[in-house]
């Protein structure tokens, strides 16, 4: 990068400047046209540069996207998509992982989370993906993520649960009226 700038607008360019200035809605426009117009003005690229808190280089191709472009050249350019790391034997891991229960992988837990999942599949795959990427892609292929459902049915005593459904019976029928000293409200007789 040159340390000196010689940048000049004519007339024209000037007007154009100084409307995008005021009635641009895109902010990086009016920032970067405020920068050309100071620039105009005589003021060095470090000193715009402080003054709207970027850096030298961003002055410098600020200058060049205008010569370049002219104001389209002072708006933001699309985000490129990057190379996707997800390939099809990663999805194929993921979806066995997801088959089967994390005992059966070698580990200790029996819920596996976002974090145990990735970290799984960083190991099994070699490509590491951030928690919200692999959220995403979880849901693209239809994957939700819920709780687990604790059922204690198994470690229930089968003939207390059903005297305990013939007293609840008989309390909601109104046939007896028990006293009981685990409440703090209590029905008199």
């Amino acid at each position: 990068m040159p340390k000196q700038l010689n940048f000049r607008l004519d007339e024209q360019e000037l007007k154009q400047v100084e409307q995008a200035m005021k009635h641009e809605r895109h902010a990086e426009v009016r920032q970067r046209a405020t920068a050309l117009r100071l620039l105009h003005r005589g003021q060095k690229p470090n000193e715009v540069a402080a003054l709207l808190a970027v850096s030298t280089a961003s002055v410098y191709s600020w200058v060049r996207r205008w010569e370049a472009e002219g104001l389209e050249g002072l708006a933001n350019r699309p985000k490129q998509p990057g190379r996707r790391k997800v390939t099809a034997a990663y999805c194929e891991a993921l979806e066995q992982a997801l088959a089967t229960e994390p005992a059966a992988l070698g580990y200790a837990f029996a819920v596996c989370t976002l974090d145990r999942l990735r970290d799984h599949l960083s190991r099994e795959t070699g490509i590491c993906l951030t928690v919200q990427w692999l959220s995403v892609l979880l849901d693209d292929l239809g994957y939700v993520y819920r709780r687990p459902k604790h059922d204690l049915t198994h470690l229930q005593n089968a003939n207390a649960k059903e005297q305990a459904l013939e007293l609840l019976d008989e309390l909601k029928k109104g046939a007896t009226t028990m006293l009981s000293n685990s409440s703090l409200w209590m029905k008199l007789p």
